[in-house]
């Protein structure tokens, strides 16, 4: 089988297209590769889904552990306490303790007119399981970054808001919003890519691939196990992690220019390249 072949078979395995069965013998460096990038869908699937509902999740925590209502501000210290004080694996491990008992337990929502038996086995899935564990976590420690920006936003940019006559949503939107954002990308960045290396914790959590759909360190560990050498998948996977990386530094390069397109220092000076002979 060709490399191209390869590709066809199973570039799109991990999501259920393409042959089913694995490769058992002679297996080729273009079979781990084409595996492993089609396993890397599901961890681009995890953090960038994580990410986005964290972004706005993380926004609101945010607010309440600033705002001065006790009932929102405890709650809010409580949950990013929680999900940063403990490890992300024991996470993944409680959760999925739970989310197995639950279906014994049963969830009975009673609407007063109709009785909903709900059905949470799907709970226990990769798909949805883990993701909803690797939300609460990147939830917690970007609003904890949010925060600290909340507290740095300089009193001068709210008290031109009050002498422009912006208060409520409008001063939030127009003043507080867009400072908060400018001050936290830099550390938002790092969490982006921490949270799509965490995504790698989900193969070795509870939480079972469905129907072999698995991620990349799925398929990293069958083809090591396999080869008898894990000096070839898991630098290959370390491979397609650099070069994640360094698309979400580019694209969230992009919106940290976008947010700071009004200041004069956000000018770029042109990069040059000089060779050094001597250090």
């Amino acid at each position: 089988m060709t490399c191209f072949e390869t590709l066809q078979a199973y570039g799109l395995r991990s999501l259920g297209i393409g042959e089913r069965l694995l490769p058992r013998a002679d297996i080729t460096f273009c079979d781990q590769v084409v595996l492993i990038g089609s396993g890397m869908i599901w961890n681009v699937y995890f953090g960038v889904l994580a990410l986005f509902f964290g972004f706005w999740f993380a926004t609101m925590l945010a607010l309440g552990k600033a705002s001065a209502n006790p009932w929102l501000q405890r709650p809010s210290n409580a949950f990013i306490y929680l999900f940063r004080g403990s490890p992300l694996f024991i996470q993944f491990f409680l959760a999925y303790e739970a989310f197995v008992l639950l279906p014994k337990i049963g969830v009975i929502i009673d609407l007063g007119f109709v009785v909903i038996d709900a059905q949470t086995r799907w709970l226990t899935r990769a798909w949805l399981g883990a993701l909803i564990v690797l939300f609460l976590n990147t939830s917690a420690y970007s609003a904890e970054i949010f925060y600290g920006a909340l507290r740095g936003i300089p009193k001068g940019d709210l008290e031109a808001a009050d002498a422009y006559g912006l208060t409520g949503w409008r001063r939030f939107r127009k003043i507080i919003w867009p400072t908060m954002l400018r001050l936290a990308w830099p550390a938002y960045t790092n969490e982006a890519i921490f949270m799509f290396h965490a995504t790698t914790l989900v193969f070795f959590s509870g939480f079972p691939a469905w129907r072999q759909a698995g991620d990349a360190l799925y398929y990293a560990s069958y083809f090591a196990d396999k080869t008898f050498n894990p000096f070839v998948a898991y630098p290959i996977v370390a491979a397609y992690f650099v070069l994640l990386t360094l698309l979400v530094i580019g694209i969230f390069s992009v919106i940290g220019r976008r947010l700071n397109r009004h200041l004069p220092s956000n000018e770029v000076p042109r990069r040059k390249i000089k060779l050094h002979l001597i250090r």
